[in-house]
Order: C-alpha cells, then sequence, then structure tokens
C-alpha cells in the first residue's frame, strides 16, 4: 500500500499543495491505492517539503521523483504511451508552470500583506503557543528570500501580474484548441497543469491570482474537466 504524506486542507481547498494534488491524481489515474497521510510540519519529510511517499519499505520524496517511480511500478503507465514529442512538450509546459507560475501563486498568498493573515491561519493555526506566533514570521521570512533569489521578488507587484497574465495566456491559447494540454487524451502532464489552475481557481478568499484567472474561462472549464474525469478534487 503506498502512503502519501500531503498538506492539511486550507484555503478552501481539501489539496493546498498542487504537487499534493498531482500525485493523488497520477494514482487514481493508474488505480493504485494509497492512503493519504496529513503532515503539518513539512521539514520533517525526507527533504523538508511535501509531498512524498512511502511503499515497499522505500520513500520517495519529490512529485516528479514520485511520476517516475510510478511510470516504473506501473510499467509505462505515465509516460510509455507518450512519443517523445509529447514529452519534451509536456515537460516545458511542467517547467512553466511549475518554476514560474507556482512561485507567482505563492506570493499572492504569502507576500500579500492583506493575504497574508489567511496563510497564518492555514498554514500554522494548529500550532501550539508560542509555535503559531514565531513560525509564521520565520517561515514568511524564507519565503520572501526564496522569491527574491528566485527573480521574480525582484520585479514590482505590476510587473508580476504582467508575467502571470502571459502565463495565462500561453495556457489559455493552447486550450482553446484542444481539450487537454498535450491534444486530444488526458497525460501525466495534464495532473500538473490542472493541480497548479485549481488551486489557483479555488482558493478562498480569493488572491489577487484568483480574480486575474476570472479573465481566462478556458482555464477553469479545463481544470474542471481534468477533476471530473479522474474523481479527484481540489476543493473541499
Amino acid at each position: 500500500m503506498i502512503e502519501l504524506h500531503t498538506f492539511p486542507a486550507a484555503f478552501g481547498l481539501r489539496n493546498v499543495s498542487p504537487f499534493c494534488l498531482k500525485i493523488e491524481m497520477a494514482l487514481k489515474f493508474l488505480n493504485m491505492d494509497c492512503v493519504v497521510r496529513e503532515q503539518v510540519d513539512p521539514r520533517q519529510s525526507p527533504k523538508g517539503k511535501l509531498p512524498f511517499i512511502t511503499c515497499d519499505g522505500k520513500t520517495i520524496a519529490d512529485s516528479e521523483l514520485i511520476l517516475e517511480y510510478l511510470d516504473e511500478q506501473s510499467d509505462g503507465g505515465l509516460y510509455g504511451r507518450l512519443t517523445e514529442e509529447q514529452v519534451g512538450q509536456g515537460f516545458a509546459w511542467t517547467r512553466l508552470i511549475e518554476d514560474h507560475l507556482y512561485w507567482l501563486m505563492v506570493a499572492s498568498r504569502w507576500i500579500d500583506d492583506q493575504w497574508w493573515p489567511n496563510v497564518k491561519v492555514g498554514f500554522f493555526g494548529r500550532m501550539p503557543f508560542p509555535l503559531k506566533v514565531i513560525v509564521p514570521i520565520v517561515a514568511r521570512r524564507q519565503v520572501r528570500q526564496t522569491y527574491a533569489l528566485h527573480g521574480l521578488g525582484k520585479h514590482t507587484l505590476d510587473e508580476q501580474k504582467q508575467f502571470a497574465q502571459r502565463d495565462f495566456r500561453a495556457l489559455s491559447n493552447v486550450l482553446s484548441k484542444t481539450p487537454y494540454i498535450l491534444g486530444e487524451e488526458l497525460t501525466v502532464f495534464d495532473f500538473t497543469v490542472a493541480s497548479l489552475l485549481a488551486g489557483i481557481i479555488d482558493n478562498k478568499p480569493a488572491t489577487w491570482m484568483t480574480v486575474m484567472s476570472e479573465d481566462f474561462p478556458i482555464l477553469k472549464q479545463y481544470a474542471e474537466r481534468v477533476q471530473e474525469e479522474l474523481g479527484i478534487w481540489c476543493r473541499k
């Protein structure tokens, strides 16, 4: 039995992390049974982040490595039927989603002063005093530093919003022509794209990213399509 370790629910989302949600989607796609274990403190995980899985005495951390493991265990159930061109296109979208658009989503939660109180309650509200006071301050400082090192944190908010709008537009342009990110069939790369979009669209209360996404209704239709086909939902 596979154990999938994820964050607890927050912000109106059953699965608050797109990285965790895409693994849950992959397991459902492969019809692999799993038990979901909530982990409040990701620092206790093998690489200090979530998700990770445990299976047959093995621990695999990092969502991309987990997908590779699941593909091996299912004899190519995730990547085996894709062409080299499709895999290349899929990973290009993955990098845009996880190395760019994801961090803009993080900023809309963690760095926006008006939205920050929701993070304190959602992520740290279960901690005992005085940790619930100290840990959020330290964690937010680390997020700010990481965001600055990434490069996005060096731009103004208006510039960051322009970046997000370009990403949304690029996705919308592709998904206006095909039902899934690589064409007519659902693939492993849809789990990456749809999980991130669902986390933005269904986030409660709305962040500036949520509000911006409303200008691209195709993205919501796509995220709903993928979630409905798998029977796995981001929102509660």
